[in-house]
């Protein structure tokens, strides 16, 4: 009973909220859609009973508070992700419901003990989990609760403290593994990250639409997913800076730049301040002015705490300024309230010191040349320089950022600090744990702008260094971790079994990931069988004439190629999802063509990958899977993007089933022996 009557008590109306939040809290975490609750079984061995324990999404009691049901996370369901042939811990038999669902397609049992023939099981409930990998993709991650293996669980369990760093190829399952190790930290430390709370940071919104689902199936609701833009809830962001300009943005001498052009937000008066108060004549020189600005910048950390110091000490020079030598001058309190609102006095403020937000702060930053050159210094060359500046706008509040801008506005909050007034809303929050998945790419500022959001330097850093296309892709992790936390040595972890990718696709991918990264060790794929990549030509008439003829013909060659492979494609796929991997340029083109042909499409920034067919840019198809890729011009990734060999090794690697390039112009070494 949670009801109160009228004339209730403030007590009872308190219990009343508390058991409701009770309910809704354990009814949201029962609230798994319409996937299975049950999907094992344990069989214990006679010297431990023999006791049978089904696990599942989430935990069931009976009326009696026997467990029905034990939730994947327990300790007592270890030995379902652990359990092998020669290590059995405990076990006779591991079973597997295979469902569709809530529908039962198929048991698989698993034998431990004199009923193992096997010695040693590679693979935990290996028909459950090739039944999963081969089922038709959705346009959303899935939870993998079902069929987690072996070093996957070792990551997923691994100690809350320090920060660990996982090393994993394209279809390894290093972000299912974050984010069921996301569930598994709130499931066995409740205490205290439900009130620290944690954080899943991802590249782009279209990668937390992907994964967006994972969490909630898990029964775990309350984790704040987000991309490092949204941490700054009051700026629009669209978009990345060019190559160059991001590389400047991201790197650390970026601090030094912003902290030269603070300080010449505070600046002492160019002529002294006269003020009139009844017939008195009241004056702050430039020399005092200068006092009171140096006076600031020793005593406070930021900025804008320091304005309340600057008020003060203008109103008591202009105090003291008005004493006689037969009488003393006027109170500070009387100077304040007959002055406050003067037009002269908040002029001379707003230059002294201004109060500063992040965005108008940064925004006369980079729409000045002059304030460039003078926070510039010798920090950054006169052409660094010159690729920082863009027009300002009417408004800060119009101003469109980047992505690479939100790290510079969180490192001008941390130098400005709170307005007055704002404490809450301009504060940072913390977290009790962060996960950070496709870590390579994020450049120096924004690995520090991670790190200012850590309660207590816990994180959980995920990424393959293969697949580091941004401007700031690092090459080794210690480059990565030399930015984050380091009170606690970091762990290392390193998933080396490919699911996703058939072993043909990942052999011709293997070739590219060589190019790309001399001597870096592929995924081993678990399943040997597949349909290799077909590279399907399409050359119109390539001899270019006065008027570009023959170029455009070459072009319509491709999309008409791309029209084709779409639709033959379309005829063999059942229910699963089809992408079409390009350079951001050719987009519109490929989508143009595909309305005329009539083929149903999506483009992915708008639509996500909730069409059956999917234009994707090769710039944001990182982190995803889909049953059938088609890769278009793979010469233009390669030559058009800064690290193109390794973003082309990106666009091979998303399909689980079937892979198509198209090409017109001549393919890139690595693929020179599949030229047709």
């Amino acid at each position: 009973m949670v009801e109160v009557g009228a004339g209730g008590t403030h007590q009872a109306r308190y219990e009343r909220e508390i058991i409701w939040d009770s309910i809704s809290t354990r009814l949201g975490a029962l609230d798994i859609g319409d996937a299975s609750l049950v999907f094992g079984r344990l069989d214990w061995i006679e010297e431990q009973g023999g006791d049978q324990l089904y696990v599942g999404r989430v935990a069931v009691w009976d009326d009696d508070q026997e467990p029905v049901t034990i939730d994947w996370r327990a300790p007592a369901a270890e030995a379902f992700y652990r359990a092998t042939g020669s290590e059995s811990m405990g076990l006779s038999r591991r079973r597997h419901f295979v469902t569709r669902g809530r529908e039962l397609l198929g048991v698989e049992d698993e034998y431990f003990g004199d009923r193992n023939g096997r010695g040693r099981l590679p693979l935990v409930g290996e028909a459950t989990l090739r039944a999963g990998l081969e089922a038709g993709r959705t346009g959303r991650l899935a939870d993998a609760a079902a069929t987690i293996q072996i070093e996957q669980d070792a990551i997923i369990r691994s100690p809350l403290p320090g920060v660990l760093v996982v090393q994993g190829g394209p279809g390894t399952g290093k972000t299912v593994a974050a984010l069921h190790r996301a569930a598994y930290l709130l499931y066995t430390h409740r205490f205290p990250l439900e009130g620290q709370g944690m954080l899943v940071l991802g590249p782009n919104r279209l990668f937390l639409t992907y994964i967006e689902q994972v969490l909630p199936s898990l029964g775990e609701a309350g984790v704040e997913v987000s991309t490092l833009a949204d941490l700054l809830p009051t700026i629009r962001v669209k978009g990345l800076d060019a190559a160059r300009v991001s590389r400047i943005k991201g790197d650390l001498r970026m601090i030094s730049v912003l902290r030269r052009a603070r300080r010449d937000r505070q600046r002492p008066l160019r002529t002294d301040l006269v003020m009139g108060l009844g017939l008195r004549r009241l004056r702050l020189t430039v020399d005092q002015s200068a006092q009171i600005v140096n006076q600031a910048r020793k005593r406070f950390r930021t900025h804008n705490r320091a304005r309340r110091y600057i008020e003060e000490q203008v109103y008591q020079h202009l105090a003291d300024s008005g004493a006689r030598s037969n009488a003393p001058g006027p109170d500070v309190e009387t100077v304040r309230e007959q002055l406050h609102g003067s037009i002269e006095l908040r002029e001379a403020l707003e230059w002294m010191w201004p109060v500063l937000t992040p965005a108008h702060f940064l925004h006369d930053l980079f729409g000045s040349r002059a304030l460039l050159r003078s926070a510039a210094g010798s920090g950054l060359t006169p052409e660094e320089t010159k690729l920082l500046y863009r027009p300002r706008a009417d408004h800060a509040s119009e101003v469109v950022w980047t992505a690479d801008d939100a790290s510079l506005l969180d490192e001008a909050l941390a130098l400005l600090g709170p307005r007055p007034g704002h404490r809450q809303t301009d504060s940072v929050r913390t977290y009790g744990h962060i996960v950070v998945d496709e870590a390579q790419d994020l450049s120096p500022m924004q690995l520090r702008m991670i790190s200012r959001r850590s309660l207590n330097g816990s994180m959980t850093v995920v990424g393959d260094i293969a697949q580091a296309t941004s401007a700031w892709g690092h090459d080794s992790w210690d480059s990565v971790i030399e930015h984050l936390p380091g009170d606690k040595e970091p762990s290392f972890a390193e998933l080396t079994i490919g699911y996703r990718l058939p072993e043909p696709i990942m052999e011709v991918a293997a070739r590219v990931l060589d190019a790309a990264v001399p001597g870096l060790i592929p995924p081993r794929s678990i399943r040997t069988e597949g349909r290799p990549p077909r590279f399907v030509p399409a050359f119109g008439n390539q001899a270019v004439t006065g008027n570009g003829q023959g170029r455009e013909n070459g072009h319509n060659s491709l999309l008409a190629a791309v029209v084709h492979e779409v639709k033959s494609e379309l005829d063999t796929l059942a229910n699963g999802n089809l992408a079409v991997i390009c350079h951001t340029a050719q987009a519109d083109a490929i989508s143009e063509a595909l309305i005329a042909a009539e083929v149903d499409h999506g483009l992915v920034y708008e639509r996500g990958l909730e069409s059956q067919v999917t234009i994707v840019p090769v710039e944001l198809v990182k982190g995803l899977e889909v049953d059938t890729s088609i890769v278009v011009e793979p010469a233009d990734i390669c030559e058009k993007l800064p690290k193109g060999m390794r973003a082309l090794y990106v666009a091979m690697t998303r399909a689980t089933q079937r892979l198509v390039v198209v090409y017109s112009r001549p393919l890139p070494e690595p693929l020179r022996a599949q030229e047709v």
